[in-house]
């Protein structure tokens, strides 16, 4: 009797839990107001942790972005330097919609990443390909980046497989 009880009771934890996310047009008056194409135009500096389910730091990196825009098109080729010596490169290339939505492609992300943006807050969505142990798995980020000055942005992103929160990267940028 005891089990099924806290079998319910985690159930119904989990459920109400997933309901209960934040919505980007809750920042739609947050200042300062974010102007992606300006903000990632130039170089910036990143460093960042990821974080296993349990708040343990697993990794720890920084990040050299360089960005441009012509236009609605975007490219921020990201060069990763991890605590362990590891090196890494992503190249992300953005399109901002008529709508003023955004979507995004690299080489890692499974298909593509849809985003926007509302106040100073920039919300998006993707899977990737991480490579753990020799195994690479798609993880589903759920990725918000939150505009502090015109120099400093914040980002707080959760992985999930499987509906499962299997850890957080926490990133603060720092615009040259």
């Amino acid at each position: 009797m005891k089990t099924r009880l806290l079998i319910a009771t985690l159930a119904v934890a989990l459920a109400l839990g997933g309901c209960a996310s934040q919505q980007i047009e809750s920042y739609a008056n947050a200042q300062p107001t974010l102007d992606l194409q300006q903000y990632f135009n130039g170089t910036l500096d990143a460093y960042g942790v990821f974080t296993d389910r349990s708040g343990t730091v697993v990794k720890r990196f920084s990040v050299v972005m360089k960005c441009e825009w012509q236009g609605n098109e975007g490219t921020l080729d990201e060069d990763f330097s991890y605590a362990d010596g590891s090196k890494q490169k992503r190249v992300w290339h953005l399109t901002k919609q008529a709508d003023g939505r955004y979507t995004g492609r690299a080489g890692d992300v499974v298909g593509q990443a849809l985003g926007e943006s509302r106040g100073n807050t920039f919300h998006w969505n993707y899977t990737l390909n991480l490579p753990v142990d020799g195994m690479v798995y798609e993880m589903q980020f759920d990725d918000w980046m939150y505009l502090m000055s015109d120099k400093v942005m914040l980002n707080k992103a959760s992985m999930r497989k499987f509906g499962v929160q299997l850890g957080e990267v926490t990133l603060s940028f720092f615009k040259r």
